[in-house]
């Protein structure tokens, strides 16, 4: 007999978008077109010096263990970037590097959440929030973002966290937000810190879209006087340097805070690879230019995307704020058909057509407050967005094949009709 498997094993939940990006290279090995709009993946090349540098690094046999916190040199310029770029007041003592953004959420609970600890999540939520949550025995207490404004959270849904909950210890602040784009401004920032400040409650600050901000600038609730001792924000090379693959992220704390996060990294990874950190030292240091043009090329993908998807009938979404998603409503659509919207986006990949099909999510990936909606990421050439868009207004149209891939799969059917909040 074979030993019992955990119960937290059992009940993790996964980022939908690798499923459906699997999915999706199913069907294209089996000769399907498909347009990848899942995933949250830069189609552009890593920036230059990076590339150059990390050649350079192998060359030179930087490829053995370095400090678990990082390589001082990588710290010295994060510290000096989120400095002049974020105006957060940090050092390289309060820098610590790790392969990508998300595992910072792990280190973030570990540091912060004790059993039965209520951390409030802004819904729709990035999906790996819960289980690292729920990892330590701590409770996910959702409050919901609503497209009437702007998927904003409101310091009021704070307020009552704070009062309601009988064991409150942390935040969940993801700006800019996926899978909504929606910003939390300097105001709310404000506003945020001024209510959360000196009181026994940690954020988490997720800021891997900070150079995806299409009207005015990004802002970090650690930029807010007094409050990175109370803050983790947690940054990542795989959007605005396009090196998802490198796996290269860093978060910035207090020094006590860096300390453990530190020991946390020693006791599982070891360190980040030296080799991959100097070519994201050499991003920072000699590759904004080339950064900002990327940015307005994804720009320029969100503004095609937002109005192709508004000139269908029964999609709306709001004029893109931030990231390289589109979250379009479509509940018109999904009650019309009696259809959920993850079974609609499925429909896209899987029903609509034999030899073509958009892969997309479906708004309930990233929590019950997403239900109604679908995510649509912008990581392809502009030409095979507008093909996607052709073929969206073809397929809704399709109302035969609609009902035949409601009857194969039954689980998509919508048990009631979505209502507008």
């Amino acid at each position: 007999m074979s030993p019992s498997i955990s119960q937290f094993a059992q009940s993790l939940s996964v980022e939908t978008a690798f499923t459906v990006l699997a999915m999706a290279k199913s069907l294209k090995a089996r000769g399907k077109d498909v347009v990848e709009l899942e995933i949250g993946d830069s189609p552009f090349e890593s920036t230059a010096s990076a590339k150059q540098v990390g050649i350079e690094a192998i060359t030179n046999n930087e490829s053995h263990y370095c400090p678990s916190p990082g390589l001082p040199a990588f710290r010295e310029a994060a510290a000096k970037f989120v400095r002049d770029e974020f105006n957060i007041p940090a050092e390289a003592s309060n820098i610590v590097v790790a392969p990508g953004a998300k595992v910072f959420e792990q280190y973030f609970c570990e540091a912060f959440l004790d059993p039965n600890d209520g951390v409030l999540v802004f819904s729709p939520y990035f999906p790996t929030y819960k289980p690292n949550i729920e990892r330590r025995g701590a409770r996910m207490v959702l409050a919901p973002l609503t497209q009437s404004n702007d998927f904003r959270p409101e310091v009021s849904q704070i307020k009552e966290f704070l009062e309601t909950d009988p064991q409150p210890k942390a935040i969940f602040l993801n700006s800019p937000h996926n899978p909504t784009g929606g910003v939390t401004t300097e105001d709310d920032l404000k506003q945020i810190a001024d209510l959360l400040r000196g009181k026994n409650i940690a954020i988490f600050s997720d800021e891997p879209y900070c150079h995806m901000v299409w009207r005015g600038s990004h802002h970090s609730i650690a930029a807010q006087p007094g409050m990175l001792p109370q803050t983790v924000a947690a940054y990542t090379f795989s959007k605005s340097y396009s090196m998802s693959g490198w796996r290269l992220g860093f978060a910035v704390a207090s020094n006590e805070v860096a300390d453990y996060i530190g020991k946390m990294i020693n006791t599982s990874l070891s360190c980040t690879p030296p080799l991959v950190q100097l070519a994201g030292k050499a991003a920072l240091e000699r590759d904004k230019a080339e950064r900002d043009s990327v940015m307005q090329k994804f720009r320029e993908k969100v503004v095609l995307l937002t109005e192709g998807l508004n000139k269908i009938e029964g999609f709306n979404a709001l004029d893109p704020l931030a990231t390289f998603y589109v979250f379009p409503n479509v509940m018109e659509v999904c009650n019309k058909f009696n259809i959920t919207s993850h079974g609609l986006a499925l429909y896209l990949l899987e029903g609509a057509d034999d030899n073509f099909g958009v892969a997309c999510l479906g708004g309930e990936c990233f929590g019950n407050a997403g239900a109604g909606f679908i995510r649509f990421s912008c990581a392809e050439p502009n030409e095979r967005l507008t093909q996607a868009l052709e073929f969206i207004a073809t397929a809704i149209g399709r109302e035969d094949r609609i009902a035949a891939y409601l009857e194969s799969h039954p689980q998509h059917h919508l048990k009631s009709p979505y209502v507008m909040k």
